[in-house]
């Protein structure tokens, strides 16, 4: 029986050098958006070279959309968790998926990220695209498979299940993440997440109820 593989220092140094880069990143983008933000700037906050920074990403847009994507995939076994479980019918699923929306699109990192694009996609259109492909991309990945599964099993009456997962996506952010977004004064306690979930997922599927 051969020996266990042993870690590769090498590598664990590589991904450890960039985190530290996107940690760097994600204070400064936040603080400064995408504009506002040097590729010099990110160097001195992580406390590298710039050689070093740019050896691991040879652009601000690359670097940026490596942000994006750290931070989306941070989410994603959640979501995968809550669409697996197969015991639960369709409306206690969405609901809590809708909860696990709710509760990362208010977070100061994605509120902020969203104002960013917003701000500054006329200027950096690539920045829309990455936002897109990285974080909503990845989570309709994996939610519209499973919206078409559950219309194969007759739980559902989806015709188009990417237009359905968008449309309970934007579901999950009406009235709360919408408001927070704005800053408008708007209450987020757990009983607003939970009315707002609980809509969101109830909605969608009287919209698409089987015939």
């Amino acid at each position: 029986m051969p020996p266990p593989a042993q870690p590769d220092p090498n590598a664990a140094a590589y991904l450890g050098k960039q985190q530290q880069i996107l940690a760097g990143a994600e204070t400064l983008f936040l603080a400064h958006g995408y504009e506002g933000t040097s590729m010099s700037q990110v160097a001195r906050q992580a406390g590298v070279s710039k050689g070093t920074l740019y050896n691991y990403f040879d652009s601000k847009a690359a670097l940026f959309s490596a942000l994006v994507e750290n931070l989306s995939v941070a989410k994603q076994p959640f979501i995968v968790s809550i669409l697996d479980n197969d015991s639960e019918d369709c409306t206690t699923t969405l609901i809590k998926l809708a909860e696990k929306f709710i509760r990362v699109m208010m977070t100061p990192t994605a509120l902020m990220l969203y104002r960013i694009i917003v701000a500054e996609a006329a200027k950096f259109p690539q920045l829309a695209d990455i936002f897109w492909q990285q974080a909503f991309g990845r989570t309709l990945g994996v939610l519209v498979p499973w919206i078409e599964k559950r219309t194969a099993r007759g739980e559902l009456n989806v015709q188009d299940a990417t237009l359905a997962a968008e449309q309970f996506m934007s579901l999950a952010q009406t009235h709360l993440v919408n408001r927070r977004r704005f800053e408008l004064p708007v209450t987020c306690d757990e009983a607003q997440i939970a009315r707002i979930s609980i809509a969101a997922g109830t909605a969608f599927c009287k919209i698409y109820a089987p015939d």
